[in-house]
């Protein structure tokens, strides 16, 4: 990996903005290269320096109702592939077009920091590294005044459907409550739809299986199965629209497009278990003749050709 690359990428990777695998290949460069190690420095420098004020928060806040209502929209409605890369993987579009360290620095300050160049002019005496602990109930309105820019961590009680969710606005904060809380629904949707950790968005997908009911967690479901870059998340996903198959078809269809395209073949051969029972469909029957004659998998082909055989000739 050059080291122009890299240092293109430094403020991505310490706002923890790079995918998975883009970070992986950050850090193995990082440790051998003593240049771009001290430019790391830097920029670390320069995120704790900012981290140290609070900026004011306008009312409403802009970026939060903003980001909150563009969610809302966007999972009601049918997204194209581009557009919906576009706006939930802004890493890799920006990385793709090679910007420069300082406009880099500008799109983060600006967009996931909620206007932090702002802190130069206004000063607070709050001290670094706060972090509220916010007990919610029910009755609490939802996400609007906070500046989230990631999810840390989703923890579910055993036993319980008690939920505490770490998540980032300048400095880390965290709120507690119920599934049924609209705050904790947010959040989770939040973290599995843009979470760069997937790990947390493992957890968020699990703890949404559980309330698949509601159609913003089915929506965010099918968009985990269609493009979430971890195949257990995925899998979770398909877990949680297993009860969907049969009555809604928006479900039955991206199952039908994870069996034909996923890359990972547990997650196809989960998805051609739950399509199964609706093997005498006209959709599913059709995936199963293309399955049974060309697909590359020897174990996907053979079990789609003993469903076609158990499934009686339509006529």
């Amino acid at each position: 990996m050059k080291c122009d690359w890299v240092k293109q990428n430094i403020l991505f990777y310490v706002y923890n903005e790079l995918e998975d695998d883009a970070r992986y290949e950050v850090e193995q460069h990082l440790a051998r290269c003593p240049e771009c190690a001290g430019e790391l420095k830097s920029a670390r420098h320069f995120h704790s320096t900012m981290s140290q004020h609070v900026v004011p928060e306008p009312t409403p806040n802009l970026l939060a109702s903003s980001r909150m209502r563009l969610q809302e929209a966007l999972e009601s409605t049918s997204q194209g592939g581009w557009w919906r890369r576009l706006i939930f993987e802004p890493a890799t579009w920006l990385r793709q077009i090679r910007m420069s360290p300082a406009l880099a620095a500008v799109i983060f300050v600006v967009g996931f920091g909620g206007g932090i160049g702002a802190t130069y002019n206004f000063l607070s005496n709050r001290q670094p590294g706060d972090v509220a602990a916010i007990e919610q109930n029910s009755a609490q309105t939802p996400l609007e005044a906070s500046t989230v820019t990631g999810i840390r961590s989703v923890t579910q009680e055993p036993g319980t459907n008690h939920v505490s969710i770490k998540y980032d606005t300048i400095s880390t904060q965290e709120a507690q409550g119920s599934l049924n809380d609209q705050r904790i629904q947010q959040l989770l949707l939040f973290a599995a739809r843009n979470n760069y950790n997937s790990g947390v968005r493992m957890d968020s997908v699990d703890v949404l299986t559980q309330e698949p009911n509601d159609t913003r967690v089915r929506e965010a479901l099918m968009y985990a199965l269609q493009n979430d870059t971890n195949a257990g998340v995925r899998v979770k996903a398909l877990d949680g629209l297993s009860g969907f198959v049969r009555q809604d078809e928006q479900v039955r269809d991206a199952v039908l497009q994870a069996l034909v395209n996923d890359s990972n073949p547990a997650v196809r051969l989960q998805a051609l278990r739950l399509v199964e029972p609706m093997k005498a469909d006209s959709k599913v029957r059709a995936v199963l003749i293309r399955l049974s004659r060309t697909d590359q998998n020897v174990s996907l082909r053979s079990q789609a050709r003993t469903m076609l055989e158990q499934t009686p000739e339509l006529d």
